[in-house]
């Protein structure tokens, strides 16, 4: 049998959930064009976005929400697959719970940061399949995926390119006003991904 876990550590409440997803696009009543997308003039509108860090015994994601003006925390968590699971099964134990991540929290658009191989080939490997699963799960959906190098996300997050992981965690949690720093370190990960996307598609709304 396949056992994985998720983590949510930390999430808006019902009542506030529920709030949040009020606030979101819908079509006007009169018959007019809804808003076409966090570019369109006017009111600002709620864009909800998932980053994602892929991997095969650990998944992290994040799911924030941007409005132009401020950037809120809605939910992350981490997705375990155990090493004793035959190999397909545990890829398929992650296209199960990222489809359940996508059903609850339905995001508007995704981010995740751009593979890196390094010198653990076959390590790097390994996430690529994760990350291939979980990119195919996405495009199932319609959601576009943008990728960020690892500079790119410390840059935006941190305002360093070269910041190390613990500074870009502190601000994720700064960023995200949350009481202490999300875990576990892939959850954190995805959500600064997250956080990079809005940012970057603040600047585009400004140029």
């Amino acid at each position: 049998m396949t056992t994985c876990r998720t983590y949510i550590p930390i999430s808006l409440s019902p009542k506030a959930l529920k709030r949040t997803k009020q606030t979101r696009c819908q079509a006007p009543q009169d018959g007019s064009a809804p808003c076409s997308g966090p570019l369109s003039a006017g009111k600002p509108e709620s864009r909800r976005i998932i980053g994602l860090d892929p991997g095969l015994a650990f998944s992290g994601w994040g799911v924030i929400e941007w409005d132009r003006i401020r950037i809120r925390h809605i939910a992350h968590g981490c997705i375990e697959t155990q090493c004793h699971i035959p190999h397909p099964r545990r890829l398929f134990a992650i296209y199960q719970q990222i489809s359940a991540v996508l059903d609850d929290y339905s995001p508007d658009e995704s981010a995740m940061e751009t593979l890196y191989f390094a010198r653990n080939v076959t390590s790097a490997l390994l996430v690529a399949e994760a990350r291939g699963v979980i990119a195919m799960t996405l495009a199932q959906r319609g959601l576009s995926v943008r990728e960020f190098s690892p500079s790119a996300i410390k840059q935006a997050v941190a305002g360093r390119g070269a910041a190390d992981k613990a500074q870009v965690q502190e601000m994720v949690r700064l960023i995200l006003g949350l009481p202490a720093v999300p875990a576990p370190d892939h959850a954190a990960d995805a959500l600064g991904a997250a956080v990079c996307c809005a940012h970057t598609a603040l600047e585009r709304v400004n140029q």
